[in-house]
């Protein structure tokens, strides 16, 4: 991998992070087309993408550094300094509180699924293309549906759930955490931009928790060069992130999410017929 190869592979994993639609996807078919993925050992395309989210984990934290301290400090004040029922705590503990609960499940899901995720089907392009469009069906149904009521203050234990199981089908490539989980706060009546700030703030502790593991895992394989590479590609996937979080917050305001949808359903074709064509591989 090139320094050049390295600083579009952040651009890229920046911007899909939070757009729904799909990291995995673009990076996959970007490492194809650039060869980078090892057919031999694909857990180290799955250790480099997970490492370099670490990148947009910072861009959510300086984006929401006021929110999350606030969540942060009412969280343990709350809980364990004046120990109040659920019921009783303010905005800030009760979000705490649904983040760890939306969180649960993708922690269940891929530990249980790590050796699936991190092998060559995850890797397998007909699969990326068909959870683009499948999302894309879904979050078309969604916006069709919803009726865009509430507001982050209005989500329930249940809807937390909910919304952490879609976040969980973010770990099949192509699906995107951003995207399956604005579809999961659509269909629980969120409005467009409540969906994708509780999107954002849920994915901390997964984009954390992953991002952590894999880098200790990548350890074995990383040599100088390869560090470096990391270094640039999580430096720039920040940078990205940062633009991606702050342009998709103001577009959902007054607009849709039919512009991704169509743009998922294209592209999720195209890789088809790229594929058909034999331009590149499975």
């Amino acid at each position: 991998m090139t320094i050049i190869e390295a600083i579009i592979l952040g651009i890229i994993q920046g911007f899909t992070e939070f757009l729904p639609i799909s990291s995995t996807g673009h990076l996959t078919v970007a490492g194809k087309l650039l060869g980078l993925i090892s057919e031999d050992h694909p857990e180290q395309w799955t250790s480099f993408i997970a490492v370099i989210q670490l990148g947009t984990l910072v861009s959510i934290l300086i984006y929401f550094w006021k929110d999350l301290w606030n969540i942060l400090v009412d969280f343990l004040k709350e809980n364990f300094k004046e120990r109040k029922s659920f019921s009783n705590q303010g905005f800030n503990s009760r979000t705490g509180w649904l983040i760890i609960i939306g969180s649960i499940p993708v922690v269940i899901i891929g530990i249980l699924f790590k050796d699936l995720i991190e092998g060559s089907l995850t890797k397998n392009l007909y699969v990326i293309s068909c959870s683009l469009i499948g999302l894309a069906i879904l979050l078309a149904i969604a916006e069709k549906t919803a009726k865009f009521r509430k507001e982050i203050k209005d989500i329930s234990i249940v809807n937390a759930l909910f919304i952490g199981l879609a976040q969980a089908f973010a770990l099949i490539p192509g699906s995107s955490r951003s995207g399956t989980t604005i579809t999961g706060g659509l269909f629980v009546g969120l409005n467009r931009e409540s969906a994708a700030r509780f999107s954002f703030l849920l994915s901390v502790p997964a984009i954390l928790g992953s991002g952590l593991l894999q880098l200790y895992e990548a350890l074995e394989f990383v040599d100088s060069s390869m560090a470096i590479n990391l270094i640039i590609s999580t430096l720039f996937s920040g940078i990205s992130g940062y633009i991606a979080i702050d342009f998709l917050l103001k577009y959902l305001r007054k607009n849709t999410t039919f512009l991704f949808i169509y743009y998922r359903i294209a592209l999720g074709l195209i890789i088809i017929i790229l594929l058909s064509a034999g331009i590149i591989s499975v």
